[in-house]
């Protein structure tokens, strides 16, 4: 530790003591905390130079404790089963999740990880991969400059069967990947048999924008008064994906849930859906796809993504 990063540990010290932590944690013990984390804090730009937290950094930490505390019982499990748990964020953005789980790998849960974040944006993965080299998490998190599909276009490319079944990626996860974004990270995840995934869907506007042609069109079906009303139109579309990614997990091999990961007064964005790989493909899945699909007019991205053996098991109960 440094005498600048001891000095600001000592500062936050003398600044947060139990009332105001209190204050911010609404009594709950939360994984991280301004005292063990203060380090981590300011690197994340949650605290300021006095160690004080503004107003919007209190809903930040809050949120981001939230995120952790969800994921936590998921890696543990994962820990317990392999010698190093092998993560890729896809779409990291700022890293936030990236570097608080490898902080939370090294401080609190003391277990090895291998943590990628990969984003199609240089600045940001250069100043992610700072933030972790100010941190000194070099050996448990390490970031890239790609897409999603590439990334997992190089490995196919690059490795064979049996060196891709070893670097095999154990938790996919994707926090506010836009769009179809998401739909590739879940992809990556059904083809690299990962044991689990947790994705933070944004920006769902693949199937808003289809709808939007289809009013244009005057398409008439069940769903007309939605497909119809842009305001109607854009919250369904959200819902409607996301069920149907849903469908398509189970029918993949992955017990999915759907929960909220943060309170909706702090951001609309808060849908979180986990999967864990159990090997059983629900055939049934598939066919509630095919007549949601049917009903609504089109599927979605995530569908042409599937593997030839389950796009092929899927379009035989499409043309039905």
């Amino acid at each position: 530790m440094t005498v600048t990063q001891l000095s600001f540990a000592q500062k936050a010290a003398q600044h947060w003591t139990q009332e105001r932590i209190r204050k911010i944690t609404g009594g709950k013990k939360y994984v991280i905390d301004p005292l063990n984390g203060a380090e981590l804090l300011r690197a994340l730009g949650l605290l300021n130079s006095d160690a004080g937290m503004s107003a919007d950094a209190v809903r930040k930490y809050v949120q981001i404790n939230h995120m952790i505390a969800l994921m936590e019982p998921l890696v543990l499990s994962l820990s317990a089963r392999f010698p190093a748990v092998r993560i890729l964020d896809c779409g990291c953005g700022n890293s936030y999740l990236t570097i608080l789980l490898a902080w939370c790998f090294r401080e609190i849960w003391k277990k090895p990880a291998q943590i990628i974040g990969i984003d199609t944006r240089s600045d940001v993965i250069a100043k992610s991969a700072k933030r972790a080299a100010d941190l000194q998490l070099q050996d448990f998190v390490s970031f890239e400059t790609v897409s999603v599909a590439d990334f997992y276009r190089r490995r196919e490319q690059t490795e064979s069967a049996d060196e891709r079944k070893s670097t095999r990626i154990h938790l996919v996860i994707a926090l506010h990947a836009c769009d179809t974004a998401t739909d590739d990270a879940l992809a990556l995840a059904f083809a690299d048999k990962s044991d689990a995934f947790a994705v933070a869907p944004c920006c769902q506007a693949e199937l808003a924008g289809l709808w939007r042609k289809m009013s244009a069109e005057n398409f008439k079906s069940a769903f007309s008064v939605l497909i119809n009303s842009p305001e109607l139109r854009r919250d369904s579309c959200s819902t409607f994906t996301d069920a149907m990614r849903v469908l398509l997990a189970r029918g993949s091999g992955y017990e999915v849930t759907a929960t909220e990961f943060v309170p909706s007064a702090h951001t609309p964005k808060n849908r979180l859906l986990t999967g864990n790989r159990r090997g059983n493909y629900l055939d049934n899945a598939l066919d509630e796809y095919a007549e949601l699909r049917q009903a609504l007019g089109t599927g979605i991205a995530l569908e042409q993504r599937l593997s030839a053996e389950a796009l092929v098991r899927l379009n035989q109960k499409i043309l039905r």
